[in-house]
């Protein structure tokens, strides 16, 4: 068993981290987040202008196309950027971040801890399967499960520039159903998985031990190992949940047709399946066009909408690599219900 003392202070709750560290860890933090930002705004600014100039959104690969493994490596392929920024962020909380301050940011009654954990998510910008990294890392430091929750489901959900293209191409009934089935998963879901499993929401590790010091090359060194750390824990089963969500994809029903209780139908197996689909950022909007395309009802493309960004087979491995299997499972029959509820909505409109 290890000792408090053989093991990195990333690696002990609860530890408070030294001044250098700190410092090295916050300055470190704000480099990556930047980068991070820089990257996705540039991208979906992109993306915007050309939306705006053609009317359309071209997806960067074909879900239905091709075999599962070359669907996997068109995936990785477009989402890698963003997942070793995932990782790199990450990384830099479980080195550097104290769970004193996580438990300051996310003090305040569940309310205040969802929005705050919504707003430092939803800039970020990325996809269910990059922001699994950093659900790990927030979760192991803090020990505070809803408010991770909300970020890791924030980031791909309340993606600004995803729900502004929204707005654009399906106008403000359609838009609007997803912004508020979106900003409920990420305020309730959390909230209700602490009250099913009856976890304190106010629990914090208590242990206090010394921090890690050194000099900048001995951070710089624990921040990389924490990077490898975070990169096996996660990478692995995120590779394996977007291989089985490329055959899950199959399952997608495009081309249903009918009307009444087959809308309903139609409604509820698409909210099923985008649960556990991996969508790369925007991915989400042309494959709700497909559906209408194929003559399903709009509800059937907001439940897409809603459920595909929100989350996937990756990231419910990840959250239940770290909480155990109950908790995942009722991440997505939260999400699904939510799309569901969204979906029936937009077909009475």
């Amino acid at each position: 068993m290890k000792t408090i003392s053989s093991v990195d202070a990333a690696e002990v709750p609860g530890v408070e981290m030294s001044k250098a560290s700190v410092v090295f860890g916050v300055l470190l933090l704000l480099v990556t987040v930047g980068g991070l930002l820089a990257y996705k705004a540039t991208g979906s600014l992109a993306v915007i202008g050309k939306v705006q100039a053609t009317g359309a959104l071209k997806p960067r690969f074909d879900l239905l196309a091709a075999g599962a493994f070359e669907r996997t490596l068109s995936y990785f392929n477009a989402v890698w950027p963003a997942l070793l920024f995932g990782v790199l962020i990450g990384g830099a909380v479980r080195a550097f971040v104290s769970p004193r301050w996580l438990a300051g940011l996310f003090g305040g009654g569940r309310v205040r801890s969802q929005v705050v954990a919504g707003l430092a998510g939803a800039p970020l910008m990325l996809c269910s399967c990059c922001v699994a990294p950093v659900f790990t890392s927030v979760y192991e430091r803090s020990s505070r499960l809803a408010p991770s929750l909300a970020l890791m489901l924030a980031a791909p959900s309340l993606n600004p520039a995803a729900l502004f293209l929204t707005f654009l191409l399906f106008g403000g009934k359609l838009g609007a159903l997803r912004l508020l089935a979106a900003a409920a998963c990420v305020l309730l879901t959390g909230v209700l998985a602490e009250r099913v499993f009856k976890l304190d929401p106010a629990a914090c590790p208590a242990v206090e031990v010394s921090g890690q010091t050194g000099g900048v090359a001995s951070l710089f060194v624990s921040f990389v190992r924490s990077c490898l750390k975070v990169a096996v824990q996660t990478v692995p089963l995120i590779v394996a949940g977007v291989f089985l969500s490329m055959l899950v994809a199959r399952w997608l029903p495009v081309g249903w047709s009918g009307s009444g209780p087959a809308q309903v139908l139609a409604v509820l197996v698409v909210a099923a399946v985008a649960v556990l689909l991996a969508l790369p950022t925007f991915f989400e909007i042309p494959l709700a066009f497909l559906l209408l395309g194929a003559g399903m009802p709009a509800g059937a493309a907001v439940a897409l909408l809603v459920a595909g960004p929100a989350t996937n087979l990756p990231s419910l491995l990840t959250v239940g690599r770290s909480t155990g299997w109950r908790v995942p499972l009722l991440v997505g029959v939260s999400v699904w219900t939510l799309a569901t509820a969204a979906g029936l909505c937009a077909n009475l409109l």
